[in-house]
């Protein structure tokens, strides 16, 4: 097992973990065995990348600014990654309504497969109604308004993504402006602690098999009801099938803009990949996906320490490609007279505007759904019928969406470093390359 590359291992788990928790499901008592003595490893697994997060994203990002020695470049990098982000989410978008359109998942669905679908999740479809309603509300300059920080220790310790990278895009300036031999303590400061916590990552990734094998056994225990699950079957491969289409268009730009192979490019990112898909969460996956981009993918650290950060809080590939299906499915299933193509067009620009604001957290897609839907003016009647819809297969969905996040992250930051000559060979670091020297 020591010999095993990382993937494998983290591979290994998953599949232990599926198999345990439909084990489970047919015992007495299974149930609670996994919720009480191994989901809790998966949560400790989590709050362990969740810790790191915040400093990594601070010290790679003050130091990688810092590196630049010329703030014209950081004009020229940000504009390139806003650039990227938008058009591979428009593209995430039309791919998710072009297949939605063709397939047609929702026409014919019994009605009382949708009572029984409408009785199940209705309480789950008014608290993500009631989360919308406080989004919208906020006023539509809310989002710009929020990244600007009134106190960076309560930024910190919420873990506030885009007002961190405003805090340490403004320090990072300033280290410049302030010139070399006054920045220098700080920046060796902000490089040495970057060190420290990639040498973490290292370290929690030991850990990553054995909690993927907890995160997925209690996914499997939360799925009581095959039957709604086997009638939702197409809107599932509707949407399977565009995020592996989206993939695949990373793929493409991999080989063609940035040159590289793009099995290679698949082998190294897989660890982040495989715990975006246990987390569901392309934040506390964030601190993996820095590690394997910079040091596997040979990205450097200041085009890395801005372009993954960023794209944890406003890329959201896959969410925009589940919106687009969701949305047009359940018109077709409760509302069909809906489905105009200037309703369709009218998607394409919310859900582009919401995936910007959607945080970087498990089922936050299915709030900004609302949104999209309140755009076309769905009827405020049905929406709790028609998000209870697709509550009952919104979890394993919602880790598939997260993989092609965190891909696309990992895209793009190799897309902008090549375009600015950034890209390095990889060199690999061990959590042991220094254990000799100190055992």
């Amino acid at each position: 097992m020591k010999k095993l590359a990382l993937h494998w291992k983290i591979i290994i788990g998953m599949v232990l973990g599926i198999i345990f928790g439909f084990i489970m499901n047919t015992l007495d008592g299974g149930k609670g065995f996994v919720t009480n003595w191994i989901a809790p490893f998966g949560t400790i697994f989590i709050n362990l990348l969740k810790l790191i997060a915040v400093p990594l994203i601070l010290a790679s990002l003050i130091k990688g600014i810092s590196d630049l020695k010329d703030i014209s470049k950081i004009k020229s990098m940000g504009l390139r990654t806003i650039g990227i982000y938008i058009g591979t989410t428009l593209v995430a978008i039309i791919i998710g309504l072009s297949i939605v359109n063709l397939v047609k998942p929702g026409t014919g669905m019994p009605t009382d497969t949708i009572e029984k679908i409408k009785t199940t999740y209705q309480g789950n479809a008014d608290v993500m109604i009631g989360k919308a309603k406080v989004a919208k509300d906020a006023g539509p300059l809310q989002p710009l308004v929020d990244i600007f920080p009134s106190n960076i220790f309560t930024a910190l310790g919420e873990a506030k993504m885009l007002q961190i990278i405003f805090f340490a895009l403004f320090v990072g300036i300033s280290l410049l402006l302030i010139g070399e031999k006054k920045a220098k303590p700080l920046v060796n400061f902000f490089d040495s602690l970057n060190e420290v916590v990639m040498k973490m990552v290292d370290l929690i990734m030991l850990f990553a098999p054995y909690a993927v094998f907890a995160l997925l056994a209690n996914v499997i225990i939360a799925f009581d009801d095959t039957e709604i699950l086997v009638k939702l079957l197409w809107y599932a491969l509707c949407v399977v099938g565009g995020l592996l289409l989206m993939i695949g268009f990373y793929l493409i730009l991999i080989r063609f803009v940035v040159k590289k192979s793009p099995l290679w490019f698949l082998k190294e990112l897989s660890p982040a990949q495989l715990l975006a898909f246990s987390t569901s969460s392309s934040a506390a996956t964030l601190p993996v996906t820095m590690e394997r981009v910079e040091e596997h993918l040979g990205v450097d650290k200041e085009v890395s320490g801005f372009v993954l950060p960023v794209g944890a809080t406003v890329n959201m590939d896959g969410t925009s490609l589940y919106q687009g299906i969701a949305a047009v499915f359940i018109m077709q299933v409760i509302w069909p007279e809906g489905l105009t193509f200037t309703n369709q067009l009218v998607i394409i620009a919310t859900a582009l505007l919401a995936s910007i604001g959607s945080a970087a957290v498990p089922s936050a897609g299915m709030v900004m759904l609302v949104i999209v839907l309140e755009s076309i003016g769905f009827p405020a009647e049905l929406l709790p019928i028609g998000l209870a819809l697709i509550f009952a297969v919104d979890r394993p969905l919602d880790m598939c969406r997260t993989v092609v996040n965190v891909t696309g992250d990992a895209t793009v930051s190799m897309m902008v470093a090549k375009s600015l000559d950034k890209l390095h060979d990889p060199k690999p670091k061990e959590w042991d390359d220094n254990y000799e020297a100190v055992k």
